[in-house]
């Protein structure tokens, strides 16, 4: 029997979807198409496919796209809020509510059984699914459309499902080890329930996804920043080889991104207090990837910006404050404008770097601030690593200068004072540092964390776990597979 598909607003229906007999069930409808007649629709209105993508850009952003009620279950940038917590640089200064006290006393991801230990693997699986669902139509995971439209479209799933792969690997597994079985793959929504695949495995599923999602995407102009570009799955795919540690890769990938001009460098202006700071709109030039969040979409107490920042109406201003590590904020100097970003009584808010233009404590109630994913300075950064590991300083000097000159009252001067003496390991541990100042707040610590197999020990100002240190790939800092994976798929037996 043929398989059967919504065509319109599919996403919605599938936001609580995990890896479980639930996951592979279809969705049912009075409205449906088989799959061969959803393909042939499309070939002729690639609208009908648009509304499935969409709606896989909808899911990031909605609440309880994880599979819960909670008030840290919001997409992509609830899971930014775990990881930066995870890695040590975000602090929980003040707790009233609740909302991630067991998350930074490591019980959430040593317990499979909480249910916030399930919301990253439904969330990401859901993406999954959503992706399976709109490359079936278009011709399966080895077609190239005709339509130019439709080729923009499979582009776009294909690097979709890359990336909610790699956030799932960089989550549910300790470190890269190409041998290590750590998750199910499926590249088709009716698949049945798989076994754990091999980090290898899954390291090429999602390579070969954004290699084709680039190819695809190549001549697509984009009409808004939430949708993935050429230039996004070409940072996804630098992120990825970072992770295995294919650092030739990274830095061919980002000096193309780079050498295209596109996207210019943050400004000292965009990056703290003034008017024009660019962390709450989407149309600063900087940003590669982001959401243009209006208070039409409704999305108010329960989102980022609601456990972020003091000016909007919800938990950051009413008592479950979230600040940089005191450590790393005291270890920014004098003279530069990051330093200026976190401030106030209650351990170092970001109130010069995320804040509601409007600037009224608790003022924001439907949210207009938006959502950041990507921006190009993340390329310079990781191109600076890249070429620093492969022992070649000074085009990580250049690279890192370039970023810090906008950092410093005093430019270049500062950087090159900074820069120019380091090499080998200790200018590979000073590109990490600013790293974690760079990204701080934006879901990229836990990342290079990894990558540079670091162990961070939490600062005074951590309510919880304050002095403790945890290295990159202790237990603690990983997820396990959720409970009810392990109840629905009888492949899947461990935790681990």
């Amino acid at each position: 029997m043929k398989r059967k598909l919504i065509y319109s607003m599919v996403a919605f229906s599938l936001i609580l979807s995990g890896c479980s007999d639930d996951f592979l069930d279809p969705v049912s409808t009075t409205e449906l198409l088989s799959t061969d007649q959803l393909g042939e629709a499309a070939e002729n209105n690639p609208l009908i496919i648009a509304g499935t993508v969409n709606g896989i850009y909808t899911q990031m952003i909605v609440d309880g796209s994880g599979g819960t009620t909670n008030h840290n279950d919001f997409g992509q940038k609830g899971v930014d809020i775990w990881t930066d917590m995870l890695s040590g640089d975000m602090a929980l200064t003040a707790n009233s509510y609740n909302w991630y006290r067991n998350f930074v006393n490591y019980q959430v991801t040593t317990d499979f059984t909480r249910i916030e230990n399930k919301v990253a693997w439904t969330y990401y699986y859901g993406i999954i699914k959503s992706c399976n669902l709109a490359i079936a139509p278009l011709g399966g995971n080895d077609a190239v459309p005709e339509l130019e439209q439709n080729r923009y479209l499979m582009g776009q799933a294909k690097a979709l499902r890359a990336y909610a792969y790699f956030y799932l690997a960089q989550l549910y597994a300790k470190e890269y080890n190409p041998t290590s079985e750590i998750l199910p793959i499926y590249t088709d929504a009716t698949d049945p329930a798989q076994p754990k695949s091999t980090t290898a495995d899954v390291y090429a599923q999602i390579t070969k996804d954004l290699t084709d999602a680039i190819s695809l995407l190549d001549g697509f102009e984009r009409t808004k920043k939430n949708e993935v570009n050429k230039s996004v799955a070409q940072g996804l795919l630098a992120y990825t080889y970072a992770a295995m540690g294919d650092y030739a890769k990274v830095k061919t990938i980002t000096d193309e991104i780079i050498n295209t001009g596109e996207y210019p460098l943050t400004t000292a202006g965009q990056t703290a207090g003034a008017s024009t700071a660019g962390f709450n709109n989407v149309a600063t030039p900087s940003w590669m990837w982001g959401y243009d969040l209006t208070p039409a979409l409704g999305i108010n107490l329960i989102s980022w910006w609601g456990q972020m920042d003091q000016f909007t109406y919800s938990y950051a201003w009413a008592g479950d404050k979230k600040s940089i590590d005191s450590a790393l904020r005291l270890s920014i100097p004098a003279g530069d404008v990051r330093r200026t970003q976190f401030t106030g009584a209650t351990g170092y808010m970001p109130v010069n770097k995320f804040f509601d233009a409007n600037r009224v404590a608790g003022g924001q109630r439907f949210i207009s601030a938006d959502y950041i994913y990507m921006r190009v300075d993340e390329m310079y950064m990781l191109n600076a690593e890249a070429s620093a590991k492969l022992g070649d300083d000074a085009a990580a000097k250049a690279r890192l200068i370039e970023v810090l000159t906008n950092r410093y009252t005093s430019g270049a001067t500062a950087a090159n004072a900074l820069v120019n003496p380091l090499s080998g390991q200790a200018l590979i541990d000073e590109i990490y540092h600013q790293t974690r100042i760079e990204f701080w707040g934006e879901g990229k610590s836990y990342l290079a964390m990894k990558r540079n197999h670091a162990t961070i020990t939490r600062g005074d100002n951590h309510l919880f776990q304050a002095g403790v240190a945890v290295p990159y790939n202790d237990e603690r800092l990983s997820f396990k597979i959720p409970q009810f994976e392990l109840v629905n798929n009888p492949y899947i037996t461990s935790q681990n």
